[in-house]
């Protein structure tokens, strides 16, 4: 099942962060379904609006399904866009692990932030980083 996990900078620039997808010649395909996904993101913090803040609840959900693959979205309270497509036949996945799955990939990214040497805003090139996701995804796949 193809997969792909992508972090979005925060606004104003929206560039992605890091993207990793398996396999991997599908990675420029999906750089389209991403930054659709960003709209829906959008739309779903600023209907939130405060409730999101104050319940803290940074998951966003299924964002939309496409005949292929469903996109789920994720954000932080600095409003970094976390991102991921799977494959629309992969029954196998449930809200649950969906959300666990982006609270690793939150825990991961906190980690890199707090590394001195990482200037924020710069594209994550972590190994420990990419052991995760990669881990994260064979699950997944």
């Amino acid at each position: 099942w193809p997969v792909l996990i992508s972090v979005i900078c925060s606004p104003p620039q929206n560039y992605p962060l890091y993207i990793r997808s398996i396999p991997t010649e599908n990675e420029l395909k999906f750089h389209y379904t991403v930054h659709t996904s960003l709209d829906v993101v959008d739309e779903k913090i600023s209907a939130m609006g405060k409730a999101l803040v104050d319940q803290r609840e940074l998951y966003l959900g299924l964002l939309y399904p496409t005949e292929d693959y469903k996109v789920y979205g994720y954000v932080t309270n600095s409003k970094v866009k976390f991102v991921m497509v799977v494959d629309s036949s992969n029954t196998a996945l449930r809200d649950n692990e969906i959300r666990s799955m982006f609270r690793k990939l939150h825990n991961s990214y906190t980690d890199i932030m707090c590394n001195p040497f990482y200037n924020p805003g710069d594209r994550i090139h972590s190994r420990a980083f990419d052991s995760m996701v990669n881990s994260m995804m064979m699950q997944v796949c």
